[in-house]
């Protein structure tokens, strides 16, 4: 019998979807409401569809198929619905069966699923992402397995269950196909999905950035105003498209906005074409009518100027809510609100819907900015830094970014030929764990620069409705850096970093040549290259009687050295008549005429024009250099070297960029900081092409552990989480113990003390040398108040201690004393597991005490951690030396607390009911490591959003 509250409607199943072809639809429960739109779908499907479905003519629906198609328990039949403008496109429903095949409820185990899809919208991948859905709902409702019967000629939706990726068993019999998938997801089916995300998701950000039309709604009958700007800027921009001034205020019928020319209209149901795109600049009460208005025209997305949603307060927060449900429900995505416009500079689209007055000169950058005031300085930094060196593929600033988020441009980004380099200002991360996934996927291929607002705020910025993370940013950081991101400190490092890594290749390694016309100016690279952990060699000092021949000499010899990986040419201004122009000319042919790749960067003090010159665009009949080449000289037509290829980062030969552009920084150490961020990222490439693998233990008991949690958590009357996450319960020391002994990690024994006597009896019983030591919460890891007693050697010394802890600590009641072997002397350290409802489980590890308490020197990795990671993650805090024989002291065992980190990752990764795991202190001795406390939390396992199906966030 089901009780009541399995019969409501599931509201949790809800979710909005990215199709295949980039527009979004809506799934949910199918109700008894939905009697009349079940019978006007039906209606709208071919007869051969209708054939496929039944196995017969089956022209309409009768009264008592409608009832059973519209009525379910949620539970033993289930029926969902794909909707676009709340009108079904597609539905799917399950039915559990016994072994007979007929009609049964738990503990069976096994549903016959069928599906209709509306003939218009086939194609679309609809099909694909309800059964993604339909068997996330099966496995809530204890359903292992679909059963699938299809006839031959029904090709697609047999290829819908074989694409799945689940594992599946294929008969035919009785001319039927008969298929069968176990809904245990698999790696492959895990595979699919996400690579099907991508292609949605792209395809969503494509349709929105590359418009074959645009509707500017709300342009003003008078210039001024943010609409007439957008078209203003739209036509400046040479936009390739057809475009639409919409105001209804215009006059009826058929006009054109004067003096630009374009087609104005009262209202874009007026204008007879398809429109792709809408830029909304109304005020946010008139926005619901335009959205609708658009969504009933076949817009397919919309970039929402205005404010007043959720930066204004809890009634803009709901006005916020109900945009997007309503743009989602005409399978519309939206930019912003409150958004600064979105800009394309590809030749064949020009697309300039945004405030921004110019379109930037076209180049390799992606941009990404939650901030209109930061995408905008952006945006002019980089033209004023940057005209002729590099330039800007796409724009977003993307506003409250309520629905399109800079997870969705990493999507497009990842297979874009037109962008080499992303760069990222973000204020809050939504899905940190999608985020770091695709961040890590994106920096394989190209690099991506990300600068974080709000990072001591503690809370998302207002306007950003996001799910809060405890994570601290330092956590953050160690966690993008894991998955390759360039994690900088300022939107000034940001482009920096962004300049040399468009325009220069990755460098092969760490060491830097400095050479220059000022030793002090030098010297200040070279500390600044240590800083940063580069490896710079003594600075070459062309004294300020350099010429620019000299300084091309000196930069040919540096690039022909095999010892240097990277060059910093420093210049200050000198005497004689060389111009600024003739010294970029020297390097410029340098660079030209070395067969080395490596990166090459200048830091000049006041020397006007030399930036200008190192980046202007090569003259028609000049060389490489940019200067004229000598008679009979061949021109030079090599391809040009991407800045994230593997030739670029040193690993091959290749041919260089006919165009030979250098960046110049005002200072060193924004030079050097670039230069810096370039190598770990190239280092980080060069590990990615051979990652670390996740290792196997014989002596793990998965199987005993599951078993212990599973015990444990129903002894504390744990029950399955809501989606607000349980509150965890702390394992006894026991406990804690015996489950720790299943993944091979033995804690060392302790025993109560409650009195002098019971602590002789235990040291007798674990063997002398003991160590005695208060377990209270409040004086646990207290080194400070001198409460640990250690190499007791006899009866005598320990009655005291016993008797010295008394006295200083507090009753033994209160202090609740342990007597514990002795471990070998070594290292004290701390490793920890937790998990963060945004970001999943994260592993930590640092020196105990001070280093990590006080000086925040911990290193973070995401779960699973591999062996790469683990041996990365101990030596990249930075008192790590205290492991490897600092000053002289004898190095302790790596490789066994590399391994002990793995059997923490591999518990917490299999058990996801294991919420927190503390162990503390670890000693890590010359030989084998020795876990001295240890304390794990247990909770229902939370929900895991990544291994569900696609869907949008819930706004």
């Amino acid at each position: 019998m089901q009780t009541p509250s399995e019969h409501a409607y599931p509201t949790h199943w809800e979710a909005d979807v990215v199709l295949r072809d980039g527009g979004t639809a809506q799934i949910r429960p199918i109700t008894p409401d939905d009697a009349q739109r079940l019978v006007s779908f039906y209606e709208q499907v071919s007869d051969e569809s209708k054939y496929y479905r039944f196995f017969a003519p089956y022209p309409r629906l009768s009264d008592r198929d409608v009832h059973r198609f519209t009525h379910h328990d949620y539970v033993d039949r289930v029926g969902l619905a794909a909707t676009v403008g709340g009108e079904f496109i597609a539905t799917v429903r399950y039915d559990r069966i016994g072994p007979r095949g007929l009609p049964s409820s738990g503990p069976a185990d096994e549903a016959e699923v069928a599906f209709l899809v509306q003939d218009a919208h086939q194609g679309r991948g609809v099909a694909s992402a309800l059964l993604e859905h339909l068997a996330a709902v099966a496995r809530e409702r204890s359903i292992r397995r679909f059963a699938a019967e299809v006839l031959p000629a029904n090709t697609k939706m047999i290829k819908v269950f074989t694409d799945a990726g689940y594992t599946q068993k294929r008969s035919f019999e009785d001319g039927v196909v008969r298929l069968e998938l176990d809904l245990e997801p698999t790696d492959r089916s895990l595979a699919v999905q996400r690579a099907r995300e991508q292609r949605a998701e792209a395809r969503s950000v494509h349709r929105l950035i590359a418009p074959g039309s645009v509707a500017v709604i709300g342009t003003g009958r008078e210039p001024g105003g943010m609409g007439r700007a957008v078209l203003s800027n739209l036509l400046a921009g040479g936009f390739t498209g057809r475009v639409y001034a919409i105001n209804r205020a215009f006059p009826e019928g058929p006009s054109r906005l004067q003096p630009e020319g374009v087609p104005a209209h009262r209202s874009v149901l007026d204008v007879e074409e398809p429109v792709d795109l809408a830029v909304v600049a109304v005020p946010a009460e008139q926005v619901p009518s335009v959205v609708a208005e658009c969504g009933e025209h076949g817009v397919q997305g919309l970039v929402v100027l205005a404010a007043g949603y959720a930066e204004s307060g809890a009634d803009g927060r709901d006005r916020q809510r109900e945009l997007v449900r309503q743009a989602r429900s005409y399978g519309m995505r939206i930019i912003g609100p409150n958004a600064f416009g979105l800009i394309n500079t590809a030749a064949g689209v020009r697309l300039n819907a945004s405030l921004s007055p110019e379109l930037p000169s076209g180049g390799r950058l992606g941009l990404f900015s939650q901030s209109g005031a930061i995408g905008i300085a952006l945006l002019s930094g980089l033209h004023r830094r940057a005209a002729g060196l590099v330039g800007i593929s796409t724009f977003v600033s993307a506003g409250n970014r309520a629905d399109v988020s800079g997870n969705d441009f990493l999507q497009y980004w990842h297979d874009d030929p037109d962008t080499d380099v992303v760069l990222m200002y973000l204020e809050s991360i939504g899905n940190p764990r999608k985020f770091t996934r695709l961040a890590r996927r994106t920096a394989v291929r190209k690099p991506v620069v990300v600068v974080k607002g709000a990072r001591h705020g503690g809370a998302a910025p207002t306007g950003h409705a996001v799910p809060t993370t405890r994570i601290p940013d330092a956590t953050v950081s160690d966690l993008l850096r894991q998955a390759g991101v360039i994690r900088v400190d300022t939107v000034t490092e940001l482009a920096d970093t962004g300049l040399l890594l468009a325009s220069q290749p990755l460098p092969a390694g760490p060491r830097v040549a400095i050479l220059g016309n000022s030793e002090s100016l030098a010297l200040l690279t070279y500390d600044a290259c240590l800083t940063d952990g580069l490896r710079p060699q003594p600075p070459y000092d062309l004294t300020t009687a350099a010429e620019p021949a000299d300084f091309r000499a000196a930069l040919d010899d540096a690039l022909a050295d095999d010892e240097c990986d990277a060059v910093v040419v420093t210049a200050i201004p000198w005497v004689g008549d060389a111009s600024a122009a003739d010294l970029a000319g020297a390097l410029r042919e340098a660079v030209a005429a070395s067969p080395a790749v490596k990166p090459v960067t200048v830091v000049h003090l006041e020397i006007p024009g030399l930036a200008e010159s190192l980046a202007a665009p090569v003259v028609e009949g000049s060389d490489a250099s940019g200067a004229a080449p000598e008679e009979g000289a061949p021109a030079s037509g090599t391809a040009p070297v991407a800045p994230g290829s593997a030739a670029a980062a040193g690993d091959a030969p290749a041919d260089r960029t006919p165009a030979v552009r250098i960046p110049a920084y005002p200072a060193a150490e924004r030079a050097v900081r670039a230069l810096a961020e370039a190598a770990r990222y190239a280092r980080w490439r060069r590990q990615a092409a051979e990652p670390g693998r996740v290792p196997e233990y014989d002596d793990i008991d998965e199987a005993g552990a599951a078993a212990d949690i599973d015990v444990l958590l129903a002894a504390h009357g744990a029950t399955p989480a809501p989606l607000t996450g349980p509150r965890a319960v702390t394992l006894s020391a026991p406990d804690t113990q015996r489950l720790l002994a299943r993944y091979g990690i033995a804690v060392l024994p302790a025993l109560p003390a409650p009195d002098p006597d019971s602590a002789v009896r235990a040291a007798h019983r674990l063997g002398f040398p003991v160590a005695l030591k208060p377990t209270a919460p409040h004086l646990r890891h207290r080194a400070d108040l001198g409460g640990v007693r250690l190499d007791l050697g006899g009866e005598a010394e320990l009655l005291r201690a016993y008797a010295e802890l008394t006295e200083l600590l507090g009753k033994p009641e209160e202090t609740r004393f342990v007597v514990q072997s002795m471990a070998p002397r070594g290292v004290d350290t701390v490793v920890r597991a937790a998990i963060d409802p945004a970001a999943g489980a994260v592993l930590s590890f640092g020196l105990a005490g001070a280093p990590s308490l006080l000086l925040g020197d911990t290193a973070h990795r995401l779960v699973p951690v591999t062996d790469r990671d683990a041996a990365e993650q101990i030596r990249s805090i930075r008192t790590a030396p205290l492991l490897f024989g600092w000053r002289g002291t004898t190095p302790v065992d790596t490789r066994a607390l590399e391994e002990l980190l793995l059997r923490v990752s591999r518990l917490v990764d299999d058990h996801p009911e294991v919420v927190g795991a503390d162990l503390e202190p670890v000693i890590v001795a010359p030989h084998g490591v020795h876990v001295l406390g240890a304390s794990i939390r247990l909770a229902p396992p939370p929900v895991r959003t990544d291994l569900g199906p696609r869907s949008l966030p819930v706004v």
